[in-house]
């Protein structure tokens, strides 16, 4: 892919996103999510490789029925009550589609079977994109109709997907699928709180970019797609892996991490909302993601001894550790002293 090329499909994302998030009217809102979605389907399926091209295929129809749905809930509500205003969604009915359009966008259970297929058939930039920036525009809207929104059914569908996110990523070997199950149950953590405070639900999110933006680039610098290339990649670069544990370990929500806070401030906010056991089912829940980051923690940071495998390791790294992955990973491992700071504001 030229250079013309990629700049042209990142201005696009840009734009696509800038556009929903000012958008006050649902047609340049669906336009946004429409430029989107065209953009990032030539990155997708820039390898050629028969996996990316079905990876491309799945994302663009899942993502061109969620769009036809939010046109569809947006011209109901103005057939019923006669206005476009994405903030005076009044129609049940809309809300209910809206509702089920924006799961559909962002992968919430039980609208998930897509997301870890596309991230399995990506590439590892790809996939952070996927994970972060292509999140972006589908919360937006989400904290703009918040409350219209039915509370108990984002709850249930928060509560799923954080079970599921954790269910599923048990027994995976491949990184892009475990990150995708991650990222799965992160949006149910964002998604359950919204209702009662959406910026702490933009906080999680900004934390979650973070974190998984600092463990996507991190694999990217070592060329790693599944774990038996984790393991052996610690004698290629043994700091960068340390650090790519501790990053780990944060994502899970371990304190004194960075990771802690928005677990922290959500599980608190739940309890002040009369949602005690809400708060500690989720907080069960988390244990089953808790799991399997403890497994990437460890093989990160396992060495293997010599052995006469069949299996061709690259003792190389594909690109020098960047200053960007130094950075995201120290604020990955130190913001938790500035919550109370954050607790003010929030």
């Amino acid at each position: 892919m030229s250079p013309l090329t990629k700049l042209i499909l990142t201005l696009s994302l840009t734009l696509g996103t800038t556009i929903t998030i000012m958008s006050s009217h649902w047609v340049t809102a669906w336009a946004g999510l429409e430029i989107n979605t065209l953009a990032i389907i030539p990155l997708i399926s820039k390898s050629h490789h028969p996996r990316a091209i079905e990876a491309a295929t799945k994302y663009f129809l899942i993502q061109a029925t969620a769009s036809a749905l939010v046109l569809f809930s947006s011209m109901t509500n103005a057939w019923f009550s006669g206005q476009w205003d994405i903030t005076q969604l009044t129609n049940p009915p809309s809300c209910l589609l809206l509702t089920a359009a924006v799961a559909i966008k962002l992968g919430l259970t039980p609208f998930h079977f897509w997301f870890p297929e596309v991230l399995q058939g990506s590439s590892l930039t790809t996939a952070l994109l996927l994970s972060t920036a292509m999140k972006l525009p589908p919360t937006a809207i989400l904290l703009l109709t918040s409350h219209s929104l039915n509370p108990t059914l984002l709850s249930t569908m928060a509560t799923m997907s954080i079970a599921f996110g954790g269910w599923m990523g048990l027994n995976q070997t491949q990184t892009r699928k475990i990150l995708a199950f991650s990222s799965i149950s992160h949006l149910g953590w964002m998604t359950i709180i919204i209702a009662y405070n959406p910026k702490l639900t933009l906080l999680t999110f900004y934390l979650y970019t973070l974190m998984t933006a600092s463990i996507f680039l991190s694999m990217s610098s070592t060329n790693t797609l599944k774990l038996s290339t984790l393991m052996t990649s610690w004698t290629k670069t043994p700091m960068l892996n340390t650090t790519l544990m501790l990053t780990l370990l944060s994502l899970a929500g371990l304190p004194p991490l960075t990771g802690f806070l928005p677990k922290w401030l959500i599980i608190q906010e739940l309890t002040k909302q009369e949602m005690a056991t809400t708060a500690a089912i989720i907080s069960m829940l988390s244990l089953l993601g808790l799991f399997f980051y403890l497994r990437l923690a460890y093989c990160s940071t396992i060495t293997l001894p010599p052995n006469s495998s069949n299996k061709m390791k690259q003792w190389s790294t594909k690109k020098p550790t960047s200053t960007l992955i130094s950075a995201l990973t120290l604020l990955s491992l130190l913001l938790l002293p500035l919550s109370p700071m954050i607790l003010t504001t929030t």
